[in-house]
C-alpha cells in the first residue's frame, strides 16, 4: 500500500515532509480551542451561541485567508506563501492564551484564522504539482493525513494539561503550548522548492506580457461552473466535518457527561481513525477514482454519525465507534487537495482550489452556528444529525455533476490550459 513513497524522488519527499508537518501543526492549533470551548463556557459563562459565534468568527476569516493566501500563492508563490501562514498562526494561538474574555478572544481568533485558511491553500497546490499523476491522489491524501496526527496530539495535550493544570489557568497553557511546533515547521519548509509547473507558468505570461488573473477569474465562464460545483463539495466534506468536530467535546460533556480530561482520551480515538481515513481515502483516490471514493465515504459519514449521536453508547462503546466515526467524517478530506487541483488550470490554481475549499469552511461556520442555534431548542445529537444529513447529501449529489479527473497530468497555462474532461460537455454523471 505504501510501495509509492519508496518511488518519490527527493525533491517529492522534502516536499512531502514539509506539507504533512505543517498540515499537523495546523490541525493541531486549530482543535486545541475545540477542547478549550467547554472549560470557557463554564469559565465565563458564554451560551452555547456565543461558542458557535467563536467558532464560526474563525471559520469565517479562516476563508478569507484561505482564499487571499491561494491568491497570492498564484502571484508571489507557494513556498513562501506557506512559510509566512505558519508563522502567523502558530503567534496568534500563543497570544490567544493571554485573552480575558469574550471579545478579546474573537478578535485573536480571526486573526488566527487568516493563517489556517492560508496554510491548506498553499501546501495541497504546491503538493499536487510536485507529485507526478501517478501517486498524486495518494500523496496529496496522506499528507492530509497530518490532521489526524495534529488532532491527535491536541487530544492527548488536552487529556494531559486539563487534569494536571486547574481549568482556569489550564487553557492558557494549552494554548500557548500551540506555537513551539512551528518553529520546527519553518526549518523544514526552507528545504521545498517551487514547483516547475508553477515557474514555467509565470515565465510563459511574463513572456506574453499578460498581468497574473484577478480575483474574479475563477468565476469566467470557463471555470465557472467547476467552481461553484467543487465549492459545494467542499461544504459536504469539510463545512459539515468540521461543523460537527467542533461540537465533538461539547457533545462528549454535556451528552456523555464526559470531564474534559475524559473527552480528550476518547476523541484521541476519533482522532486515530482519522488519521488511518486520510490514508485509505487518498489510496482509494487513486484506485477507484475521486468520485466513487467520495460517494463511498459521504453515506458512510452519515451513517456512522446517526450512530455516534443517538446510540446509547458509553465505555467500550464509544471506543469501538469513535475509530469509524473519524475513520469516514474526517478521513474524507484526504481526496479534496488531488480533485481540486486537477479541477483548476495552474494560473488560477491556487485561487480556484483555495476558494472552494473555503466555501466549505464558510458554509461550515455557519453550520457551526446553527447547530448552537438549534440545540437550544432540539438536543444538541439531534442539531448536529440534521446538519449532518443537509451537507452529506449536496455533496453526494454534486459528485454526480463533476467529472473524474484521476490521472490526469498537469500543464502550464492560463484560463486557456483547462483540462478538456472538466469541459461540462464532457462531463460524466455515471
Amino acid at each position: 500500500m505504501f510501495s509509492w513513497y519508496r518511488e518519490l524522488t527527493k525533491r517529492e519527499r522534502n516536499t512531502f515532509w514539509g506539507c504533512f508537518s505543517g498540515w499537523a501543526v495546523d490541525a493541531m492549533d486549530a482543535q486545541l480551542f475545540s477542547f478549550v470551548l467547554p472549560v470557557l463556557i463554564a469559565a465565563w459563562g458564554m451560551t452555547t451561541a456565543q461558542a458557535g459565534y467563536l467558532a464560526t468568527a474563525t471559520l469565517i476569516s479562516a476563508a478569507v485567508g484561505g482564499w487571499a493566501c491561494g491568491f497570492l500563492a498564484d502571484r508571489w508563490g507557494r513556498v513562501r506563501v506557506m512559510q509566512f501562514t505558519i508563522l502567523w498562526f502558530s503567534i496568534f494561538t500563543f497570544v490567544a492564551g493571554f485573552t480575558q474574555n469574550f471579545e478579546q478572544l474573537i478578535v485573536v481568533r480571526v486573526l488566527q484564522g487568516l493563517g489556517f485558511g492560508g496554510e491548506w491553500a498553499a501546501g495541497a497546490v504546491l503538493m499536487g504539482e510536485i507529485i507526478r499523476p501517478a501517486h498524486r491522489g495518494k500523496a496529496v491524501g496522506s499528507v492530509q493525513s497530518g490532521f489526524g496526527i495534529g488532532w491527535s496530539m491536541a487530544s492527548i495535550l488536552a487529556g494531559v494539561v486539563l487534569a494536571l493544570v486547574p481549568p482556569d489557568f489550564g487553557w492558557r497553557v494549552l494554548l500557548m503550548i500551540g506555537v513551539l511546533p512551528g518553529l520546527l515547521v519553518l526549518y523544514l519548509r526552507r528545504r521545498i522548492e517551487e514547483p516547475e509547473l508553477y515557474q514555467q507558468t509565470r515565465a510563459a505570461m511574463a513572456a506574453k506580457g499578460r498581468r497574473s488573473p484577478g480575483l474574479g477569474a475563477i468565476f469566467r465562464p470557463e471555470v465557472r461552473s467547476v467552481t461553484i460545483k467543487a465549492s459545494l463539495l467542499a461544504f459536504g466534506v469539510v463545512g459539515v466535518g468540521g461543523a460537527i468536530v467542533n461540537w465533538l467535546p461539547t457533545f462528549m460533556k454535556t451528552v456523555r457527561e464526559l470531564s474534559p480530561s475524559a473527552s480528550g482520551y476518547y476523541l484521541f480515538l476519533v482522532t486515530g481513525g482519522s488519521f488511518f481515513g486520510f490514508l485509505a481515502s487518498a489510496y482509494l483516490a487513486d484506485v477507484l477514482g475521486r468520485r466513487r471514493t467520495f460517494q463511498l465515504f459521504l453515506a458512510s459519514s452519515w451513517l456512522v454519525t446517526i450512530a455516534y449521536m443517538f446510540l446509547p453508547l458509553s465505555g467500550w462503546g464509544l471506543v469501538v465507534m469513535g475509530v469509524p466515526f473519524g475513520f469516514f467524517t474526517i478521513g474524507n478530506y484526504a481526496s479534496l487537495g488531488p480533485y481540486f487541483t486537477e479541477l483548476f488550470p495552474t494560473a488560477i490554481r491556487g485561487s480556484g482550489q483555495s476558494f472552494a475549499y473555503n466555501f466549505g469552511k464558510t458554509a461550515g461556520a455557519i453550520a457551526v452556528s446553527c447547530i448552537g442555534i438549534l440545540a437550544q431548542w432540539i438536543t444538541l445529537a439531534e442539531a448536529i444529525g440534521l446538519i449532518a444529513l443537509l451537507g452529506y447529501s449536496i455533496a453526494f449529489l454534486v459528485t454526480l455533476l463533476l467529472p473524474e479527473t484521476k490521472g490526469i497530468a498537469l500543464a502550464p497555462g492560463g484560463l486557456d490550459a483547462v483540462p478538456a474532461n472538466v469541459s461540462p460537455s464532457n462531463s460524466s454523471t455515471a
